[in-house]
């Protein structure tokens, strides 16, 4: 008697073009060959490529689903522009802008502010993420004095706007519904993402509530020592956020590293600079060592000579080859050329037998999954110009950095896909599964 599936997938192909069929049953790969003998529904992949899901293994899932209900200033490039966009928001309480960059205005204060958009309350994110700029109207929303060290003060000890790492403390004095999470998850099923990690340094039990079972993605979490293990989310690393500008004394972060082994977690260190990785390599040493599993996010700059230590210890770097693409040509403007080969490496470190994933960092990065595929592979900038080609990486070890396994027994979070060879093209999604259940069909 044939097996009875609850989905058969036929006439697909392997990534290196042989035929392929699946049979799903209870949310797994039960059958895989070039033929699977069956019952049940089918599809017809009509020749398309079946490989298991992406997963966008660092973003920040609240902050990416604002973007989308926000003014985007990425594309503006003078102050005209900038104050075009604000006052054509539509109607709210606030206005809320994302991706401004400094080349535009510097960091512009509540005066400059208050000329760009005079009578709405406003916050502007710098496209670092790091600062939130609010004109008077905003800071007039914050409630009275003792402000946090996170409020830089101005002339007579009044709020500047300017407000540095602030996320958290902002959202509780500002209110607000958090933004739906909905439109994202059917965003990332198109792309044929199956699962994310969320990197939010706080995140913690009031962010697990918002995040868990809000979309169809798989999802795992970094955050404090007091993100508890819950339903719906599986728990990554305690996130350590680290700013070269600002570093905390090197002794509390091995305390935090201590904690996080009795907690039996890895870690996982924000180092976009080489002062913020040498820092943290430096804590990994004093607090022990590192445990398989502590990873290093971002990876923005890695110097040749670091590249055996870091395979030695055993650690995995998390890295945006999205930003060779989104930001390289500020990259080649603001960088001196001997730095250039040091930026979000790739093919040095796969070679030297670092275990290495991407993310996007999104919403400071494009979250098109498809996107940093292909600057994998290309190391081309929106320009054209390409950075750090010999860290270029093929096209089965880029999608090695997100995909999961497609395999008898795993589970099936798969995609149907097409990646055309054409220099340039990106993907495009036809069938996404999770679990075994269709979340998205072209």
């Amino acid at each position: 008697m044939s097996d009875i599936f609850d989905l058969i997938i036929r006439n697909a192909r392997c990534a290196d073009g042989a035929p392929l069929a699946v049979g799903v049953r209870d949310g797994r790969v039960t059958a895989m060959g070039a033929a699977v003998a069956g019952h049940g529904p089918e599809y017809d992949a009509r020749g398309l490529t079946l490989g298991g899901g992406l997963h966008d293994h660092h973003l920040h899932l609240l902050a990416t689903a604002a973007r989308m209900e926000s003014v985007d200033l990425t594309d503006c490039r003078s102050v005209d522009a900038v104050i075009a966009k604000l006052r054509a928001a539509a109607p709210g309480a606030w206005v809320r802008a994302i991706g401004y960059d400094e080349r535009v205005a510097g960091l512009p204060d509540r005066a400059v502010l208050d000329d760009w958009l005079p009578d709405r309350p406003l916050r502007v994110q710098d496209r670092t993420g790091g600062y939130w700029l609010l004109n008077s109207a905003g800071v007039a929303a914050l409630d009275e004095a003792p402000f946090p060290a996170c409020v830089e003060l101005g002339v007579g000890g009044k709020p500047s706007g300017r407000i540095w790492r602030g996320d958290a403390w902002l959202r509780e004095r500002i209110g607000g519904a958090p933004p739906s999470l909905a439109a994202l998850g059917a965003k990332f099923a198109e792309w044929g993402v199956t699962g994310v990690t969320d990197a939010g340094a706080s995140n913690g039990a009031d962010e697990a509530k918002l995040l868990a079972g809000a979309m169809p993605q798989r999802l795992v979490m970094m955050g404090t020592e007091a993100l508890p293990v819950g339903d719906g989310y599986r728990l990554g690393p305690v996130k350590l956020l680290l700013d070269e500008n600002d570093l905390p004394p090197i002794e509390a972060v091995v305390g935090r590293i201590a904690a996080a082994r009795v907690l039996g977690r890895n870690v996982a260190a924000h180092c976009v600079t080489l002062g913020e990785l040498v820092f943290y390599l430096e804590a990994l040493a004093i607090a022990g060592g590192t445990k398989p599993g502590d990873r290093i996010e971002h990876g923005g700059m890695i110097a040749a000579s670091l590249i055996g230590d870091i395979a030695a210890a055993g650690l995995t770097v998390v890295t945006q080859p999205n930003f060779i693409h989104d930001r390289g040509d500020r990259y080649l403007v603001q960088m001196e050329t001997g730095e250039l080969d040091d930026l979000y490496r790739l093919g040095s470190l796969t070679r030297s037998g670092v275990r290495v994933l991407g993310g996007s960092d999104a919403p400071y990065g494009d979250a098109n999954p498809w996107v940093a595929l292909r600057a994998a592979t290309d190391r081309r900038t929106r320009g054209g110009d390409v950075i750090g080609g010999g860290e270029a990486i093929g096209r089965a070890e880029a999608l090695a950095l997100y995909q999961g396994p497609l395999a008898v027994g795993a589970p099936a979070d798969l995609m149907l896909y097409d990646w055309p060879e054409e220099a340039g093209a990106l993907g495009t999604v036809a069938l996404t599964l999770i679990g075994g259940a269709i979340v998205w069909q072209a």
